[in-house]
């Protein structure tokens, strides 16, 4: 088996003050017609934005169950709301069955008391669908719901959940939640500028150590506490925050990922526009999965599927918060790189020798200086220290101005693209001087310095005041979350150069393959060998020359048309394992043999009580390098393609890359690389080379099919799929199919 299975309101108008956290919102824009397109499946092609100004700007705010009563959690959270409507301008309304006023506001009895339309309302009630149903008929914007209880709780809370979404659909409200919290409503520091990191948290404490690095001078934007997502979701947010001019990465604690589709279009959509993502995304153990579904309801979705899918499509995946946080500042902040080239700056080459190591094994290119700059640097470095990268000054010119000229050169090379200075602890006054000439290093610089700060005391006036109080300095605490953030960075940028979506290219119209692949379907049921080739066939896959008979006589007249030697297999559904039950032969030379064969092959069948379709006779193909490839349905993503090495290989060794259709013949390439096994088709022991061309068409047809027909398909195996020499193809010598 391949891989893993599995409206808006009219807005009045008044003077509109922008703040930090986004300008007052116009109309709402949900995207052209062109826009909407679809593919053969019928599926969009294009992300469609909903307009969420009014949710982090409004003109009207609600508190659905105000209190102000001492010792009951809604008085906190109606005075967080009441602060912040009074920091966004907007106007407030409580209401309270029982209440006159809160907090000496004036209090409504029910939402239908309310004097106008509200932009945002937050319900603070135990059971807020009713509420919920009125807010939509009074057509409020958005509709904040706090209380858990829901998908996260199990079957029943489940169906509660679902409940909320119906009341919300189609009427132009949308919900935030439900088990959702007040991030979106924290104070954000407004004297901060520059590109800005935009939040996205499906559980809201696990956002905090993003949220802090505002004490650190990185600006946020919003955060987005999405909860459960009962509608609005993580990919609303993403669509939405890639086209604010704000945004210079968007940083996101995910769970699980409600609609595969969603997600791989907000996704292209940030790629489109060169908005960096970067995400955690818990589920890659059972037991990660497991605590993901009962804190939010989460479908986490196959480990190796999700991974492909943000690998796909640019999203960078990481695994801490303290690279999340790291991360998404190094690409929220620099500028795009001039060079790959990665250059380290150490006072001591031990320091040097171990960072270098690292980012080395990490894949990060660290070139060697040429002679004529590492004679440059020996100018101010003595000549038996090794400059040729790492850069080893062995610490005394950094207290004077060699230092500052050191760090000049480095940054003037043009092989340089990032230079990194790891300091593993103070030892001033040398430690003081060297981040000053660092810090005024970058502010003429259009190249990322980046400094690993590795003391662990972290009270250091050189690291509190002169690295942190620069916004050009990226500073780390660790090497390997500075390795992963300038890894991410460069990845990021070679990613967007020249990035053209996959959704462009999607078929739009279905091919005359997919109607004879729709007529050999059924529904439910395991296809035969003999018909799951003939699905391969409409596609224009290559299968042996073979008939299927239904007689001895027949099977000697197969042989001698389609020439010996030959094959002979069962052929009947349901039939996965033949060779296990000894219904294959190969190597059958004479009609004698083909003869006895048959009736080997039915009695068998027979003693094991397998209803036969007929018996294949097959031509017997030359050796070649077994591969496999195939389709299976992913919970989330739909229809994947798999490739990998072929026979019993794919299952000892699980050796397979993944990719969700459209891709296009640069992504299928890709995929073979990533084989750990990717030698043998270049050809090893005197082998020549295998027809790789022949494995990737084989591989974009198998798409085609994927995105036409998969979604009737629950798996497809081809295994193996022979590749042979080069400039000969790639024959499928065998196929199951399980149709959905």
């Amino acid at each position: 088996m391949l891989g893993s299975t599995h409206g808006t309101l009219t807005t009045t108008s008044r003077p509109a003050r922008v703040a930090a956290c986004g300008e007052r919102p116009g109309p709402a824009v949900h995207g052209t017609a062109d826009e909407r397109e679809t593919d053969v499946s019928g599926r969009p092609l294009h992300a469609e934005v909903p307009d969420l100004a009014r949710l982090f700007r409004p003109r009207t705010v609600a508190v659905v169950g105000a209190s102000d009563a001492d010792g009951r959690p809604g008085r906190t959270v109606t005075a967080q709301l009441i602060d912040w409507a009074g920091r966004v301008d907007a106007r407030i309304h409580l209401v309270h069955p029982t209440r006159t006023t809160v907090f000496g506001l004036p209090c409504h009895r029910s939402v239908q008391d309310l004097p106008e339309p509200v932009d945002v309302a937050a319900v603070l009630v135990g059971d807020p669908l009713p509420c919920v149903r009125e807010l939509a008929d009074h057509k409020a914007g958005f509709v904040v719901v706090f209380a858990s209880g829901f998908a996260e709780a199990g079957a029943e809370g489940a169906a509660a959940q679902a409940r909320l979404a119906a009341a919300v659909r189609g009427t132009g409200t949308r919900l935030l939640g439900p088990n959702t919290n007040l991030n979106a409503f924290e104070r954000f520091r407004d004297d901060l500028d520059g590109p800005a990191i935009a939040l996205i948290t499906q559980s809201g404490h696990q956002g905090r150590p993003v949220f802090a690095l505002q004490e650190l001078g990185i600006r946020l934007s919003h955060w987005a506490p999405t909860g459960n997502e009962a509608d609005l979701e993580c990919s609303d947010f993403v669509s939405w925050f890639a086209g604010r001019p704000e945004t210079g990465a968007i940083a996101a604690y995910l769970e699980g990922i409600k609609d595969g589709r969603s997600f791989l279009l907000a996704a292209d959509r940030a790629a489109r526009r060169k908005v960096p993502v970067v995400a955690v995304k818990v589920g890659r153990t059972e037991a990660g999965a497991r605590t993901a579904a009962s804190h939010t309801g989460k479908l986490t979705g196959a480990d190796d599927v999700v991974d492909a899918a943000m690998r796909q499509f640019g999203v960078v995946r990481v695994d801490g918060l303290d690279e999340l946080q790291d991360t998404a500042a190094l690409l929220a902040r620099a500028r795009p790189p001039r060079a790959d080239g990665v250059a380290v700056y150490a006072i001591s080459g031990g320091t040097g020798a171990h960072f270098a190591d690292l980012a080395t094994a990490a894949g990060l290119d660290l070139p060697t200086l040429s002679p004529a700059k590492q004679d440059e640097l020996h100018q101010w470095i003595p000549g038996d220290l090794s400059v040729a990268n790492p850069v080893d000054c062995g610490g005394h010119p950094v207290g004077d101005a060699r230092g500052r000229r050191i760090i000049d050169a480095l940054l003037a090379d043009p092989s340089v693209g990032v230079l990194v200075c790891p300091i593993t602890g103070p030892f001033p006054p040398l430690s003081d001087r060297l981040a000053q000439d660092l810090v005024d290093a970058a502010e003429e610089t259009d190249k990322p310095v980046c400094v690993v700060w590795g003391s662990p005391v972290g009270t250091e006036d050189a690291y509190r005041t002169t690295l942190l109080g620069s916004s050009r300095v990226s500073t780390f605490r660790t090497f390997s979350n500075c390795i992963t953030a300038v890894r991410a960075y460069l990845g990021h940028h070679r990613f967007t150069t020249g990035y053209r979506s996959p959704f462009d290219d999607a078929p739009r119209v279905p091919s005359p393959s997919a109607g004879k692949a729709r007529a050999l379907l059924r529904p439910g049921e395991q296809l035969s060998e003999h018909a799951a080739k003939q699905l391969l066939r409409a596609y224009g896959i290559r299968v042996p020359r073979e008939h299927l008979v239904t007689s001895a006589a027949a099977a000697v007249r197969a042989a001698g048309q389609i020439g010996y030697p030959v094959v002979m297999k069962a052929s009947a559904p349901q039939l996965a394992h033949k060779s296990e039950l000894g219904l294959v032969r190969i190597g059958l030379t004479s009609a004698s043999q083909v003869r006895d064969t048959y009736r080997e092959l039915t009695d068998i069948a027979r003693f094991e009580d397998l209803p036969l379709d007929g018996i294949l006779v097959c031509q017997m193909v030359g050796r070649g390098i077994e591969t496999a490839v195939g389709i299976t349905h992913d919970r989330i993503f739909g229809p994947t393609v798999t490739v990998g090495l072929g026979g019993v290989l794919i299952e000892v060794l699980d050796d397979t890359a993944v990719r969700i259709p459209p891709f296009g013949e640069g992504d299928a390439r890709a995929m073979i690389g990533e084989l750990r096994g990717r030698a043998l088709l270049d050809g090893v022991r005197g082998r020549p080379p295998a027809d790789t061309d022949a494995l990737v068409e084989t591989v974009l047809r198998i798409q085609r099919l994927a995105l036409e027909v998969g979604d009737g398909i629950a798996e497809l195996d081809i295994n193996p799929l022979v590749v042979l020499d080069h400039g000969q193809g790639a024959v499928a010598l065998d196929a199951l199919v399980l149709c959905r």
